[in-house]
């Protein structure tokens, strides 16, 4: 009878710990995943950014090369 109830204690032991011990790791891989979300999401507006300085900067070259053009001819009218 004592080796019953030694054993439905150490059942009892063993469940509460293996609950608590999973809880514990549970809490933990939420945070984490918690953690990566924040960092992915930064990395998406980056990403986001980096696509308009990039639209700009097209934009902006070609802005530049509509200037040259017109420099040039300005200074060939000039010269003739």
């Amino acid at each position: 009878m004592e080796s019953v109830i030694v054993a439905a204690l150490a059942l009892i032991g063993t469940l509460a710990g293996t609950y608590f011990s999973n809880r514990k790791g549970t809490a933990l891989i939420a945070y984490r995943l918690e953690e990566l979300e924040k960092r992915v999401e930064a990395h998406n507006n980056l990403v986001e950014r980096m696509y308009q300085v990039e639209e700009r900067t097209e934009l902006q070259e070609e802005k530049i090369k509509v200037a040259n053009h017109r420099i040039e001819d300005l200074e060939r009218k000039a010269e003739e």
